[in-house]
């Protein structure tokens, strides 16, 4: 049977809770600045979002790994969809009129009343930086012969953080803020969000390898079409 003609137990469960835990880290996680004190660096401020919006990334390491890049890109315009809905369902929520007796459309701004350049920043650093996650990591396990999973599950969110947090703040804040704040800001969030990649490598080995036992999957990618602009499996 062909890899693209399969049925999965579990495909269509982390594809739901990547999407689900995308749509949490993006909608709610900026609700919130943070402050962590931590030794030696000191005080450091950062979005809430960032201790949420990484698991998507083990999401498609995994997915990535055990159901290949044509499944995980299928899984990566779903969210991609599942933001820009979002984005339009706030931008109408802020807009409408409220009602005369109602008296929080100050709190729904605050909240949900991101500007043009965030929302845009948000979606495109997702997509791009989700693409080259799912492309390195699909690459190095074909070079490494499946070797070393967690080179390539460090190694890929590395890549695609890097893509994702450049991306964002550039896009989102370039000329609003100072320049030496924007780039500590994003090598800040980008040291989190590979951190946390990092110390969840043990979780990552116990899911793969569940899935790999219970699928009675492992793809290799190669011989797959690795443009992003395509629904197919393969």
């Amino acid at each position: 049977m062909k890899h693209a003609d399969r049925t999965y137990k579990y495909y269509d469960f982390c594809m739901a809770a990547y999407v689900c835990i995308l749509l949490c880290a993006n909608l709610i996680g900026p609700a919130k600045v943070a402050t962590i004190n931590l030794p030696v660096i000191g005080t450091v401020d950062y979005v809430a979002g960032v201790l949420f919006f990484p698991i998507s990334y083990f999401f498609g390491d995994v997915l990535t790994e055990v159901y290949g890049y044509g499944r995980d890109r299928r899984v990566v315009w779903a969210g991609f969809a599942a933001l820009v809905f979002a984005a339009i369902m706030t931008t109408t929520i802020v807009a409408l009129p409220g009602a005369s007796w109602w008296h929080n459309q100050s709190a729904v701004e605050t909240i949900f009343g991101s500007t043009p350049r965030i929302v845009l920043g948000s979606i495109t650093a997702f997509w791009c930086g989700s693409f080259v996650n799912s492309y390195v990591l699909a690459k190095m396990k074909v070079a490494t012969g499946g070797r070393w999973l967690w080179s390539r599950a460090i190694g890929s969110t590395m890549c695609g953080e890097l893509v994702d947090s450049v991306l964002f703040y550039t896009v989102a804040f370039y000329g609003t803020w100072e320049t030496g704040h924007l780039i500590a800001v994003t090598l800040t969030q980008y040291v989190f969000k590979v951190l946390w990649e990092v110390l969840a490598t043990p979780l990552t080995y116990w899911v793969v390898g569940f899935l790999k036992r219970t699928e009675h999957e492992d793809h290799y990618d190669r011989h797959t079409n690795f443009t992003p602009f395509s629904l197919k499996s393969e």
